[in-house]
Parts: structure tokens; sequence; C-alpha cells
């Protein structure tokens, strides 16, 4: 969740569901914070709540429930603001600025446990029988071998795969939805463009991709890390264009 979409759940009077009462003390919920939530928008606002505060804990983020369920208060019932405009947005800004300078911390320092966990199992999987690496540092296995043509770094393809990290953990996969995909090669990761070029129609492959080859120190979506070393199983199905 980004600063500016956390920052903007704050400003919702169903956060309150999510705030112990005044006097009660911290790790002690109240009597009426234990009611389980019964109504959908009791159980919304439940949600909203607990994960924006499960947010903010994970991310370290400093924050006042006291002012933040004073300020859900006075927005909604219309109260007089405790500070103006401009110190609203002031402070705003800082705090997004700090949960960005943190967020990019702990992207950094997690990409640095990725890449030494990559390399060492790049080192191990190469050494194995049957994985080739090429001079890119791409490692591949043929699974099935194909026949006939190949395709070019321009070409049009039409694929099966699954993608994993190296712990075994599943980020995508086309058998799984049922559904093959088409893309051109020279649209994809750098991986995918020199690796399937090996293959031949009706060949089924496991590329062994180093970051450099993949999504590098930004990553892709939720799963894929800074850094992050993928396995693909690719089936190349056709050579369209």
């Amino acid at each position: 969740m980004t600063a500016r979409r956390w920052i903007a759940y704050a400003i919702l009077p169903t956060f309150l569901l999510a705030c112990s009462s005044d006097d009660t003390a911290p790790g002690e919920a109240s009597a009426e914070a234990q009611e389980k939530p019964s109504t959908m928008e009791e159980k919304a606002s439940y949600s909203i709540g607990y994960n924006l505060g499960r947010t903010m804990r994970d991310q370290g983020v400093g924050v006042d429930l006291t002012f933040i369920r004073q300020g859900v208060t006075d927005g909604f019932e219309g109260g007089d603001a405790l500070l103006g405009p401009e110190e609203m947005q002031a402070a705003i800004t800082q705090l997004q600025q700090e949960v960005k300078v943190r967020m990019a911390q702990q992207q950094e320092a997690q990409g640095g446990v990725n890449q030494e966990q990559g390399k060492a199992f790049l080192a191990e999987n190469g050494a194995r029988d049957g994985v080739t690496t090429t001079a890119s540092g791409l490692q591949y296995e043929v699974m099935e071998a194909g026949s006939g043509e190949k395709p070019s770094a321009t070409s049009k393809v039409t694929v099966h795969y699954k993608g994993t990290l190296i712990d075994g953990t599943q980020f995508d996969s086309s058998i799984d939805r049922g559904e093959p995909v088409q893309f051109p090669l020279n649209q994809v990761i750098a991986g995918w463009t020199e690796g399937v070029q090996l293959m031949s129609v009706g060949a089924k492959y496991k590329f062994f991709v180093p970051s450099e080859l993949g999504y590098g120190a930004s990553g892709a979506g939720a799963q894929i890390g800074p850094h992050a070393t993928l396995i693909f199983e690719v089936e190349l199905i056709s050579i369209d264009e």
C-alpha cells in the first residue's frame, strides 16, 4: 500500500472501529472492541481499520491513535479543526516522505538479501547435470525437446508457462488459468527473449533467470521482490509471426 493510499484511509470515520478507547490500557481490548462485527457496514469498517493499523505497524509508521480518533470525529461531525489546512498538508507531506524513505531502505535491504541468495542458488544449480549456463548468465534445462523452427528475437509466440521464486513460491501460471499467452519476444524480460529463442515448437524448458535478466532492482508486483532470481517452466506452443 502506498503512503498516499493509507494516509487517505486515515480520514475515514470507520477507522474509529480499529482504535481502542481512551481509558483502555495498551494491548487491552475494550468490551466494545471485542464484539465481532456482524453487519456489512461493521465488517467493512473493521477491515479498513485493521488493515490500516497492520500496515502502519509493519512499516514502522509513528502515529498517535488518540489524535487519529479526534481528527476522524471532528471531520465526520463537522467540528472545528485543531490545525489549519496548510499545517495539515505539511504534516501529511512530511509523513509521506518519511514513509517513502523507509520503504526504499527496506527494499534496498531486501534486494541485497535476494541478490546473495540468488547468486548462491545459481552457483549450485549451474553445477547440476542437464543445466546449461549461457554467456549472459541465463541457465536452462531441457524438459522436453521440440522439433523444427525456432523463434527470432522479434517473433510473436504463444506459450504456456509457470513462474516461481527460488523458494518454490508460485507467482504466475498460464497453465493454472487454462489459457496460453501470446507476446512478441522483444517485449518481455531479457531472460525470456534469450531463452525462448533456444526452443523449437513443442519444446518445454525450465529457465533460471538471474535478476539482471529479470526485473532487476525494481522487482514486479507484490511477490517478485528486488533482485529476485526467477524460475520459469515454459512450453513453446507456436510461432505466430
